[in-house]
Parts: structure tokens; C-alpha cells; sequence
């Protein structure tokens, strides 16, 4: 990942002028407190899914225990009006996030948009499988943003699940227990691992007829991201020498490249970044032909745009 964020970080001086992109008005969501918050990926980077609700007690009024409210870009409109969901004094909600995943990039990476005139604290849980669970830190006192950083979060990871826990500060209101109306990762990515042998021959870095519709649908993802850094990694089995296999993996990433640039518009706003890592980089041993063909693969992040990153490096 240090690779990745090196990267992400090697920025060109044409966006050194910009503390938020200019394309941020499609991408500022009004806090419950008046102020915004910039998630660069846009309105992909919410929650989009319930997986669990346990109400908590005492209750919340019935018509805040919609749990679906919980989801998709924020639209609460006053504390009176059912827009959001209450947990209840120790409720929990558990969420997916089906379009994208989210990760420990630079700046902050997730934020809760906590609503209403008390701001209960909230224990906030991310795993990568809905099962194996890390904290990520809480929600108190007004702060609705979280750095997985603080808390040591391994930056090679991808979560795609979240969790909410109320911690019963606050139990006699109407609204009894955390009130949430959205739940947005501000660092949020796309990651696609393809087999390389959907897209190429063997010892080859030509597509196959078969690898179009798999491109093509994933251009069709990205392009609900106006803007975006995509980053191209190429991995091979062990087999061959390790020089070979860094231009082999190399030559399949510029493959992929190209492919992607044909399916976008000829002024899309994407970066690309392309890392061969060849064999250095096992999914599994190479102790079997089932293992080699999973070690064999191309990996497609999408990630914020570099200016956004530039914009955190000249605030600090």
C-alpha cells in the first residue's frame, strides 16, 4: 500500500492552486450542523444496504425505526420528520456498502451524518467480510468523522461493512439512542479482481473475446465517478524467471490500460497508474496449478482523484 499511496501522492503541479476540486459542488453534503462534507467519489460512497437492526431500549417513537433510512446520500430535512433512523439506547445497525468499498487513505475516510439536537455517542465497527470486525472509533460530542489511521487500521485493507453500536448516553428522547441519516466513506474506492486468465492467454497480454464484457461492464461502474485515479496492479504465478514476469504483468496492466481508455469518453477525467509486481506478491502459495491460477491476476482500484489528496497535503 505504501506503493499505492506513493502514488496517490505524486501529484501534478497543474492542481496545486486547488484546496477542494473544482468539481466539488456535485460532491458536498450538508451536515445536520450547516457545514459540508466533500466525499470525492460522490453519491456511490454511501451505505446502500441493511444487513442487521437490533433495536435498542428504551425505544425510539415508531416512525424513527425505519432502518432504510439510514442509507443512500443524506436528506434530513428537521428533527420532527422521519428522514433518519434512531437506534434505541444500545441499538446497533450493521450496513453494506455494494458499490464500492472503502479504505485508510489519507485525511479522513469515513463520516457519519449524525442528525438531531442531542449528539449521542455511537461505537463505529468496519470488516472487510460482515463477520471479523475492528474498531474504527466513535462518534461523541459533534465528531461525526473518523480516520481509520488513529486507530492503526491496516491500510491494505478494503471494508465493505459497517457497524453502529449507540453507547446509551442519551435514552429518554423521542428519539431515543444515535440518530443516523447517512453513512458516507469519504475515502472510497471500486476494486475489481480479475483472473488473468478471463482476460489473456496463456503467457500472453492480449485480450480474449471474453475479456470485453468484463471491461465494458466495469467501465460502465467507474463512469458514475466523474473523476478518479485508476490504478492498474499486474500479478504472476512463479513460474518463469522474475524478470519476465514483472514485463509480463507490466504489458497485461498497459493492455488493460489502453482498453479502459477506449471505453471512456475521450475527455474523462481519469488517471491511471500502472505497478507490475509479477510473482512478489502471492495471493497463495505457488505450490499447485489451483494456486497459480489465483495468484495469476489483474486488481482495478479506483480511487479518489490526486487533487483531492493534494488538497489534504497543503492543509496540513
Amino acid at each position: 500500500m505504501r506503493i499505492v499511496l506513493t502514488l496517490i501522492l505524486s501529484l501534478s503541479s497543474v492542481f496545486c492552486n486547488f484546496l477542494i476540486p473544482q468539481e466539488s459542488s456535485k460532491k458536498l453534503y450538508k451536515t445536520d450542523g450547516g457545514k459540508s462534507v466533500y466525499l470525492p467519489l460522490g453519491k456511490i460512497s454511501f451505505a446502500d444496504r441493511v444487513i442487521d437492526f437490533k433495536m435498542g431500549e428504551p425505544l425510539p417513537y415508531e416512525k424513527y425505526r425505519d432502518s432504510s433510512q439510514c442509507l443512500h446520500e443524506p436528506n434530513y430535512i428537521s428533527y420532527t420528520t422521519p428522514t433518519f433512523l434512531s437506534l434505541g439506547c444500545r441499538g446497533s445497525i450493521t450496513v453494506a456498502f455494494t458499490n464500492n468499498g472503502f479504505m485508510n487513505l489519507p485525511g479522513n475516510d469515513l463520516y457519519i451524518f449524525e442528525v438531531g439536537p442531542s449528539e449521542e455517542a455511537a461505537k463505529v465497527e468496519v470488516s472487510t467480510n460482515g463477520e471479523d470486525w475492528i474498531f474504527a472509533g466513535k462518534i461523541t460530542g459533534g465528531k461525526s468523522v473518523l480516520d481509520l489511521n488513529e486507530e492503526g487500521i491496516d491500510p491494505e485493507l478494503v471494508f465493505y461493512y459497517l457497524r453502529i453500536t449507540d453507547l446509551k448516553e442519551v435514552c429518554n428522547s423521542k428519539t431515543a439512542g444515535a440518530d443516523i441519516d447517512a453513512i458516507g466513506a469519504i475515502n472510497s474506492v471500486i476494486k475489481l479482481t480479475i483472473n488473468t486468465d478471463v482476460l489473456f492467454d496463456f503467457d500472453e497480454y492480449t485480450l480474449k473475446e471474453s475479456a470485453n464484457a468484463i471491461l465494458d461492464s466495469l467501465a460502465r461502474t467507474i463512469e458514475q465517478v466523474d473523476k478518479a485515479t485508476i490504478l492498474i496492479e499486474g500479478h504472476t504465478d512463479s513460474d518463469g524467471t522474475e524478470t519476465y514476469n514483472l514485463e509480463l504483468s507490466g504489458n497485461r496492466c498497459n493492455t488493460v490500460v489502453e482498453k479502459l481508455k477506449l471505453l471512456f469518453d475521450k475527455d474523462a477525467l481519469y488517471d491511471y497508474d500502472i505497478i507490475s509486481l509479477g510473482e512478489s506478491k502471492p495471493k497463495v502459495s505457488n505450490d499447485s496449478p489451483e494456486n497459480k491460477q489465483i495468484n495469476r491476476r489483474v486488481e482495478i482500484t479506483v480511487l479518489p482523484p490526486k487533487d483531492y489528496f493534494e488538497s489534504i497535503l497543503k492543509k496540513e
